[in-house]
């Protein structure tokens, strides 16, 4: 191997560096500008620490082995954008570290390493590279990987879930799942809240989630507009669904407190690149996403909603936009 051909190889981990230790010398030649002091790499690193509470409770309930398994999932995010810098002769982008962490964070604690490194490569490679990188991508990568391997490994991802309070206990069984079945809930609204309920490996610490959501709004790095009307919509229809269809609809603390409504509010729907841009926008797509998230959790083959709500409203995202900026710049007719 040449000289030139490992420079070609490592080019992309050298920009890297020097990216997260250096202000960036990059200014866009065109205008309009618009003036903000958040940049790329402020953006994830404050999304970064807005995770640390879920990631922390998820190590603290579930053993060192998370940690290992977020370290395996970086690890081949990693080796997926490495090989497609070296290919585009770009840097690897810092939405890797955002996505490397968001992606663990929705599996189960028994996954196999293997099936989460085949939904991490599937993510990256088919959620953003595909579209031409971070910035362009249609579908939160975390999601699509997430997506695939549900749909891949039921089995895996629907059965084997680990009860906080018992670690060494394996159960078949999530809070969703006993509502979804009508049985008798065997938590209290505190075990929902502090995490010590089965459930996805970030999902469960649910106040640390929403002290972390409302970190994010407050620093701006999300739009408000996005979680509250989307969790507004979710408590809406929820309440009047059961009110008509009580066997069916389960009620509306419920639906906010089981599954991976809240986490998926704050951190995934609210993904910059593959939601609305636009005021207006914004609450069409939480309207929707609410609405879908009942509909599938209440009507459908799976107990839970949430993933499959934002990524198809993640389609109809540029749809959403496009209108709206339609209507309101359209030219007045003559």
């Amino acid at each position: 191997m040449g000289k030139n051909d490992k420079n070609l190889i490592f080019r992309p981990i050298k920009l890297t560096l020097a990216s997260l230790f250096k202000e960036s010398d990059q200014v866009s030649s065109g205008s309009p500008h618009i003036h903000s002091n958040i940049n790329l790499k402020h953006f994830m690193l404050i999304a970064m620490v807005a995770l640390l509470p879920s990631t922390f409770a998820a190590i603290y309930y579930y053993g060192i082995r998370m940690l290992y398994l977020i370290g395996f999932t970086y690890f081949v995010a990693f080796i997926v954008e490495w090989a497609f810098a070296i290919f585009r002769k770009e840097d690897i982008n810092e939405g890797i570290l955002v996505t490397g962490l968001i992606f663990p964070l929705t599996l189960p604690p028994t996954i196999p390493f293997w099936i989460a490194g085949v939904g991490m490569a599937f993510g990256v490679f088919f959620g953003k590279e595909v579209f031409g990188g971070t910035g362009r991508n249609i579908f939160n990568p975390a999601l699509v990987g997430r997506l695939f391997i549900t749909i891949a490994f039921p089995t895996y991802m629907s059965s084997m879930w680990i009860n906080p309070s018992t670690p060494d206990a394996v159960t078949s069984a999530t809070p969703l799942i006993f509502l979804r079945a009508n049985e008798v809930l065997p938590f209290t609204l505190w075990d929902l809240l502090i995490g010590t309920a089965p459930g996805s490996i970030g999902e469960t610490f649910r106040i640390g989630i929403i002290i972390a959501g409302l970190f994010l709004i407050a620093t701006r790095v999300i739009h408000w507009r996005v979680p509250i009307v989307y969790l507004g919509t979710v408590v809406v229809a929820s309440y009047f669904g059961h009110l008509l269809l009580p066997s069916e609809v389960v009620q509306p603390i419920y639906q906010l407190l089981t599954g991976g409504l809240l986490f998926g509010a704050f951190f995934m729907a609210t993904d910059p690149v593959s939601s609305p841009y636009t005021k207006a926008g914004q609450v069409v797509y939480g309207i929707g996403l609410g609405i879908l998230t009942i509909v599938i959790r209440s009507f459908s083959g799976f107990a839970e909603g949430v993933m499959f709500a934002i990524i198809l409203m993640n389609a109809f995202t540029p749809m959403i936009d496009a209108y709206i900026i339609d209507k309101k710049f359209k030219p007045l007719s003559e």
